[in-house]
């Protein structure tokens, strides 16, 4: 008789499946996943149409200006920033895993990322990648709770650096600050996320939260190792440190890249404040599960904010075009991290099935 395989195994077998969006296996739900894949690409659709409907005289020709000789200097340094991105954002990965106590090789979780980052640009799923990175870590570690928790508190970091990016720039701009619309969108967008983000932290590292969901099983005990997280970030404050440096290094760097996709589009007034006020606000938005790879959201929200700097609305449509492929490219390194990286993954849980 063939063994039972213990339950940690058939734990991450779960969350392996959830993390690939059902690849490779049978998948209970086909019909309601293919319906919100087509429900994100006609919403996705639906936006960009509006954007050019809406548009005075749209144009085409005047989202891709004549190339000239700077032109590729700009595309080849807008995406070496983008995959710098990718190497910085594990760096702020593995200072989380750390401060937490995981003990892993930093190659070895920007195999990981980078697999999650493929899965989040080719699957359509919202957070299948980031389901990829814990179930990886946790075969690594063997330390689901604390996996889940790296995840999530890495992801968290990044969301307290982007509202802080983009009061700073509206603080440092006056002229910024009185652009109407484009400047209550920032500030509320960035308001909010903050607002939200004080409110989980609140709430997930109340004492009273935790000792409630350290006395169940299931799903909420990775609840309970991000409360656990919190508490031994908040003991460690150098760590806590460290992890929000290297989350403003990572905006830096996709602030940066930006600049350089907008001149590639032709657009050149983008000073420091203006990437900083408004580039972290779009990136909030552009990651509402509503649109595919956040396609319509992006180029809006650049409209929006540009428009009232002298940008046409061509060259914004543009150049949230160009930042979703530019991201999209640097994902596909992915792709053999994604196949031959979970060789030893795989390894670990037929491990755990030995008798």
């Amino acid at each position: 008789m063939t063994p039972r395989p213990p339950p940690t195994a058939t734990r991450a077998q779960n969350q392996a499946t959830a993390a690939t969006g059902g690849l490779g296996t049978t998948d209970k739900h086909p019909v309601r996943r293919m319906l919100g894949v087509v429900m994100r690409v006609g919403i996705s659709g639906v936006l960009l149409v509006l954007l050019i409907w809406r548009a005075p005289s749209f144009d085409a020709d005047e989202m891709w200006p004549d190339f000239n000789s700077a032109t590729p200097f700009w595309l080849v340094a807008a995406f070496a920033l983008t995959v710098a991105g990718n190497v910085v954002a594990t760096a702020r990965w593995y200072e989380v895993a750390s401060a937490l106590g995981l003990r892993v090789k930093p190659r070895r979780l920007f195999s990981h990322y980078m697999a999650g980052m493929f899965i989040s640009n080719f699957v359509p799923t919202t957070v299948g990648g980031d389901v990829l990175r814990m179930t990886r870590l946790a075969n690594d570690t063997d330390d689901g709770p604390h996996s889940f928790a790296s995840v999530l508190l890495e992801r968290l970091s990044g969301w307290i650096v982007l509202p802080v990016f983009t009061l700073l720039g509206l603080a440092l701009d006056e002229e910024l600050r009185g652009l109407g619309a484009p400047t209550r969108v920032a500030a509320s967008t960035a308001g909010l996320t903050l607002l939200a983000l004080v409110l989980i932290l609140i709430l997930v590292g109340n004492q009273r939260f935790g000792r409630w969901v350290s006395k169940h099983n299931g799903w909420v005990r990775f609840v309970n190792g991000l409360h656990t997280g919190i508490d031994e970030l908040r003991a460690k404050p150098r760590d806590a440190g460290r992890v929000l440096l290297t989350a403003f290094a990572y905006q830096a760097v996709m602030l940066t890249a930006a600049g350089c996709a907008a001149k590639v589009v032709g657009i050149n007034g983008l000073g420091p404040t203006e990437l900083m006020a408004f580039i972290p606000a779009m990136l909030i938005i552009q990651v509402l599960p509503i649109s595919l790879g956040g396609l319509g959201l992006r180029e809006g929200a650049l409209v929006l904010f540009l428009h009232e700097l002298g940008v046409i609305d061509e060259r914004a449509i543009a150049m949230g075009l160009l930042l979703y492929f530019l991201t999209v490219a640097g994902s596909l390194m992915g792709l053999p991290t994604l196949v031959f990286g979970g060789r030893r993954w795989q390894k670990a849980a037929r491990s755990r099935r030995a008798p």
